[in-house]
């Protein structure tokens, strides 16, 4: 795995022939996750975690979380942010994750059970409607606010829980940007097109990355400061192969509602080995969408 900040030119982007049909009467007051509630979506989540320690660690420590301060993780998921969090501010500060699903707080809460970690606890509960009965010293997230309908009303609300100077760090994925292979590996170019197929039809922000500027600012925010990578790599054993089929497995109900793919034509369970053969073959070097960390401190 390598990860590393990068840039790219308008001429380097690649397009997707998406073909969209949303479903009727879809709502458009919500984002739900289209990528499922499953043991194995959990697991999944555990990869991610691993391919975006480094932006979120070097995003968490230049925002400045530290020792003994309290911490807030929204969408906790699988709990990793949080745990990573907690390691910064040590035995002396805390951490609360919140989750809408409960087999996730469940998930995160066990997990952080065996790796002993006391300072970190998980709540079921909504993101934009969550308040605690202490203010907070940061609040952070990760591949969140993609899902967030009013992303800014909810940054307003959150910068309400958080106490005088506090911290306001977040972590998105750039879906205006599409995933690259050279040589072309079109089996993963193929994979990424579905994925950002299915961002596109259940209405998740594809600007989550870069709109954080305005979002920032539209919640009364000052202008974040930023910082931009994304993990790049192939050849044998490289582990986005079995990340990127895992994420089509995850999202393929949403997908052949939206009559993106099928199960059949994803030919799921092979299609992590099929992509490793074909980038081996051609000793293709993948590239995924940037990540971009952004991090803001209250007046």
């Amino acid at each position: 795995m390598c990860a590393g900040a990068f840039s790219l030119s308008s001429k380097a982007l690649l397009s997707y022939d998406l073909n969209i049909v949303r479903p009727a009467g879809a709502a458009s007051n919500s984002i739900a996750y289209p990528l499922g509630t499953t043991d194995r979506e959990r697991q999944r989540l555990v990869r991610q975690a691993e391919l975006l320690h480094d932006i979120t660690l070097d995003t968490f420590r230049a925002a400045g979380l530290g020792p003994g301060m309290r911490v807030l993780d929204i969408g906790s998921g699988a709990g990793d942010v949080a745990m990573l969090a907690a390691n910064l501010v040590g035995t002396g500060g805390s951490v609360l994750g919140i989750d809408r699903d409960a087999n996730n707080v469940a998930f995160a809460q066990s997990r952080a059970a065996d790796a002993g970690r006391s300072n970190v606890t998980f709540r079921q509960a909504e993101i934009d409607s969550f308040t605690g009965k202490n203010l907070f010293d940061a609040v952070v997230g990760r591949y969140i606010l993609l899902y967030v309908p009013d992303r800014a009303a909810v940054l307003r609300q959150l910068a309400g829980t958080l106490t005088r100077g506090g911290i306001l760090a977040f972590i998105e994925p750039d879906f205006s940007t599409p995933v690259r292979s050279f040589p072309e590996a079109p089996l993963f170019q193929q994979a990424g097109g579905w994925i950002y197929a299915v961002v596109e039809a259940s209405g998740m922000h594809r600007d989550s990355a870069m709109g954080l500027g305005k979002v920032f600012l539209d919640a009364g925010l000052p202008f974040p400061q930023l910082l931009c990578r994304t993990w790049i790599g192939g050849g044998p054993g490289h582990p986005v192969y079995e990340y990127a089929a895992e994420t089509v497995r995850s999202i393929l109900p949403s997908a052949e509602h939206y009559g993106i793919v099928t199960p059949e034509q994803a030919q799921i369970d092979t299609l992590a080995q099929r992509m490793e053969q074909e980038a081996v073959s051609r000793g293709s070097v993948l590239m995924g969408c940037p990540v971009i960390g952004a991090w803001a401190k209250l007046r």
